[in-house]
């Protein structure tokens, strides 16, 4: 039985290759709300690949990247090499439950993808033992548009006919404010939303279905009609050769409940 840790094991160059970055604007927007300051020490929980902490890197940030999945922690040390001669980046084999790291020692927590994937309670406790006072939260998450386009909501159909549980693990399964209202103080989180997007082939539009844990890989029974369905929708919708997959960035931050105490 596949646990929620495994889940992307064998989806783990294609997440690497296909899956969409974060837009540069985020760094501005924390710093421009005092989220993070500029020496702020930042831990990713659920760090995965790299995609997330490469950004805050990237801009000179000192980033611990927490992640139980072994090829998806792996792949992250490789591709943020440069970074851990450093010491910029510290790649740490935990979860976001038992993160390993020193009481009071993290001026901000980022999650990228991964929160709901945690035990959503645990995480919470952890985030305030590792927290600074006075430090913050921020849970962000690429949430694909489904109706802003033709292509995009035929593709929306087509994700629904094939995910073998898309509709159980979607993100939008987070997206309410009771969850929110749990996880940080009640009522005392900010949300923002800033625009993205990814313009790709065929060969990109067929790695962004394969990172997703959802979706049939190359041994499933249905895998070679998914692929020849995708490319039928490809053919119809794409323009110069590319289609383009539209996300809005949410963004959610705060401080964990009675953070600092």
């Amino acid at each position: 039985m596949t646990t929620v840790t495994d889940r992307f094991s064998d989806r783990v160059q294609n997440y690497v290759k296909f899956r969409p970055h974060y837009p540069e604007e985020l760094i501005a927007l924390l710093l421009n709300e005092k989220i993070i300051s500029a020496d702020s020490v930042i831990a990713d929980i659920g760090s995965g690949t790299g995609i997330s902490a490469e950004l805050f890197l990237k801009n000179n940030f000192k980033v611990f990247g927490v992640e139980p999945n072994e090829p998806m922690r792996l792949a992250a040390e490789t591709i943020l090499k440069s970074y851990s001669e450093n010491k910029k980046f510290i790649s740490v084999n935990a979860s976001a439950e038992h993160t390993t790291l020193e009481n009071k020692s993290i001026d901000a927590i980022i999650s990228a993808q991964a929160f709901h994937w945690f035990k959503q309670d645990e995480f919470k406790l952890e985030c305030k033992r590792i927290l600074k006072p006075n430090g913050n939260i921020v849970l962000m998450w690429n949430d694909r548009r489904t109706e802003s386009t033709d292509f995009l909501k035929v593709y929306e159909d087509f994700l629904q006919m094939f995910g073998t549980d898309y509709k159980e693990v979607n993100h939008k399964n987070v997206q309410d404010k009771k969850v929110f209202d749990n996880f940080f103080e009640k009522g005392n989180y900010k949300e923002f939303t800033l625009f993205n997007f990814q313009d790709v082939d065929f060969e990109g539009l067929k790695g962004r279905v394969l990172s997703s844990s959802y979706m049939p890989n190359e041994s499933h029974a249905d895998y070679t009609h998914m692929i020849n369905t995708l490319k039928k929708i490809f053919i119809r919708y794409q323009e110069n050769g590319k289609v383009r997959l539209e996300y809005d960035t949410k963004i959610y931050t705060g401080p964990s409940t009675s953070s600092g105490t």
